[in-house]
This record gives structure tokens, C-alpha cells and sequence, in this order.
């Protein structure tokens, strides 16, 4: 079947949610009560997203603190808030840093990562699924050469772990009967944005190079299983509307070609992701999901406007292999973006609204 409109994964989280996991954490709930609330929350984002009319829906990620969420509670060996700093920033200069986690310790399997989100999804839901995790590559930004070094003497031997637990999570996630797995990759746009790019050369790093690794990574994790949608989602970075890299697709287009994903959910709602260009590099046996629609800022677009944009997108990818989405989801953490509920709703029926009117379905 071909999907036409989803979103990329993240939603918002009710305020009941939120203080559930404040108070879980002090250990003023139990983990019994918790699952309670947040079965309640997920059934929430499930019927929002059957009532706007996507073809394709994921649980919100609301099991999660963060979008890589499910990586760093399912293994341990990580120091959850003890890693580099990352700033992000918006159009006004405003900034704010998020702290990454970081692995100090050999990594343990405690879980699977994603199972329960799947499960539960797979037996609420009345339309097609899927489930998020994210890439190698995006993992490998919680290595620190310092921190790190006892547990791993480099990343390499740290991202065969990554390498290696992720595949097997796909596995379990197949084995379960999921068909459509995500792999969010927003690390790439540090190889993208040109300023970036200069970085690592300045830090003795070719940033090609590390594109070529990322897409053997990329291919490990996910190689072997006929029948199973893959996706990749890039993005510029997304906390609380905020973002922290800019650049068009080009630099890092041969991913379109070399990985073996067959959906692209690309990021497109402003000018910092450049134009469709790269767009042509994409085979023919490949779709692209364009992320027209912004989670960042409240405005709601026009049909006109995603229409038009659809349109030029056709110029160098036939229409029939393009699909819609949101640019990101709409809470990578649980702070979410600055953005209500109902901006949320609207959004999400103007996604389901306009692939409806463009593609028939």
C-alpha cells in the first residue's frame, strides 16, 4: 500500500502525562499506576490521528522522555543528562542548550526498546503503523572521547554495540508483525550544514568520510527483511521550536541512492532546508515524504501553499512518489514545541486533508 500523509513520530504530551512521569521518577507513583496514564495518553494521540484521517499513525512517542528515548532507558551504560551540550536556536538569536546523554559504561541490554510501544499501537490502532528509532549515526553523538573511554577506548567499538542492539530490536519489531519501521536520523544535518561541515575538518574529521560510514551503519541496522517498510527522517533539529543547523540536502544526497530505505521523510517548511533540487538524486524505487507543514510555529499553512509546493517538488519527482507529512514531530522532548493542542489537531487534518485532495487517497 502506499502512504500519502503521517506524521514523523512525536506528539504532544498532556500536562496529566508529564507530572505522571515527574512523579514516577520521585518515585511518588508506581510504575503500575504510570502505565495506566500513559496507556490513557496513547490512546488519545491514536484516535486524534484516526479522526484527522492519516493513513499512517505511531503511538506519539509519549512513552518516551525524549525521542531517543527508547535507546537510552532499554540499555544501560548511559548517563542520561551527563553529555555534551547542544545549542539550539531560533530566528529572534533566542538559544537554549539541551544536555545529550552520554555512555559511560559497557552497554546492557535491560528491554527491548520499542516493543511495548508496538504492541499496544498494533492492537488499538484501525489503520496501518509504525514505530521510531533512531540511527547509528545519531547515537554516536553520545560518545565522548573522556567520559567514554573507559567504557569504549573509541566510538567505533561503541557504534558496533549500537550497531549490533539495534538490529536486534528490528528483529524483535518484525517478529511481532511490525511492517513499517523509522529510523530518525537528524544528525545529519550536522554533515549538511555548511559551518558544521567546516567544523570537522577543523577537528581532523572528513565529514564524507563520516557520511560513507553512517550509510554502512544505516544498511546493518536494517538489511534482510523483505516485506518491511524502512524510512529515514532528517531533520535540522527540533527543541521547543528551536533548531541548530541549516543547509540544503545536497551534500548529503548520495543517501538517497546508497542507503537501501525506501521513504525519505524529509524536512522542507522553510528556507533553511534549501530548495527540491537534491530531490533528483532519489531512484526510482524510492518515495519521498515531503515535511511541508511546520511544527515549530503556530501559523497553520494554506492548501494553496502546500499545494503549490507539492507542485514544484513534481520537477524533479514524479508525483505518484511523493507523500506528506509534517517537517518533524511535534515533540522531540517532553517540553514539546511552542505550539498548542489544537494548533497540533489542525495541522494533522490539513496533512490528511491535502494528500487526499492531491493523491485521491
Amino acid at each position: 500500500m502506499t502512504y500519502h500523509s503521517e506524521v514523523v513520530g512525536s506528539l504532544l504530551r498532556p500536562t496529566y502525562l508529564v507530572e505522571a512521569r515527574k512523579q514516577f521518577e520521585a518515585n511518588q507513583l508506581s510504575a503500575r499506576d504510570f502505565k495506566a496514564i500513559e496507556d490513557r495518553a496513547v490512546n488519545e494521540v491514536i484516535s486524534l490521528q484516526e479522526a484527522a484521517g492519516l493513513d499512517v499513525i505511531t503511538d506519539g512517542e509519549l512513552r518516551r522522555y525524549a525521542f531517543y528515548g527508547h535507546l537510552i532507558d532499554a540499555l544501560s551504560g548511559f548517563d542520561k543528562y551527563g553529555g555534551w551540550a547542544i545549542p539550539f536556536r531560533d530566528e529572534t538569536g533566542e538559544e537554549l542548550v539541551l544536555k545529550r546523554p552520554v555512555v559511560v559504561e559497557k552497554l546492557q541490554w535491560k528491554r527491548s526498546m520499542c516493543s511495548e510501544e508496538w504492541v499496544y499501537l498494533r492492537s488499538r490502532k484501525s489503520r496501518p503503523g509504525k514505530v521510531t528509532m533512531i540511527s547509528a549515526q545519531q547515537a554516536a553523538a553520545y560518545y565522548d572521547p573522556e567520559k567514554s573511554k573507559a567504557a569504549y577506548a573509541t566510538r567505533d567499538a561503541y557504534l558496533a554495540d549500537i550497531v549490533d542492539f539495534s538490529r536486534r530490536e528490528v528483529e524483535e519489531l518484525v517478529r511481532l508483525g511490525c511492517d513499517y519501521i523509522q529510523i530518525d536520523a537528524p544528525q545529519y544535518a550536522a554533515l549538511l550544514d555548511p559551518q558544521m561541515r567546516e567544523g570537522y575538518r577543523q577537528r581532523g574529521s572528513d565529514p564524507d568520510k563520516i557520511i560513507d560510514q553512517c550509510i554502512a551503519m544505516d544498511n546493518a541496522i536494517i538489511d534482510g527483511h523483505p516485506g518491511v517498510t524502512f524510512s529515514m527522517h532528517i531533520c535540522r533539529g527540533n527543541n521547543q521550536s528551536k533548531f541548530y543547523a541549516s543547509g540544503d540536502y545536497e551534500p548529503i544526497s548520495r543517501i538517497f541512492s546508497q542507503t537501501h530505505f525506501q521513504r525519505f521523510l524529509l524536512e522542507y517548511d522553510d528556507a533553511r532546508s534549501g530548495g527540491f533540487e537534491p530531490l533528483r538524486h532519489v531512484p526510482e524505487d524510492r518515495f519521498v515524504v515531503l515535511g511541508l507543514v511546520t511544527t515549530k510555529k503556530t501559523r497553520l499553512e494554506t492548501t494553496d501553499e502546500l499545494r503549490r509546493r507539492i507542485q514544484e517538488a513534481t520537477k524533479f519527482l514524479p508525483l505518484e512518489r511523493l507523500a506528506l507529512s509534517p517537517q518533524c514531530g511535534f515533540a522531540s522532548t517532553m517540553e514539546g514545541n511552542h505550539i498548542s493542542f489544537e494548533d497540533q489537531r489542525h495541522k494533522l487534518e490539513l496533512v490528511a486533508s491535502v494528500a487526499r485532495e492531491v493523491w485521491g487517497s
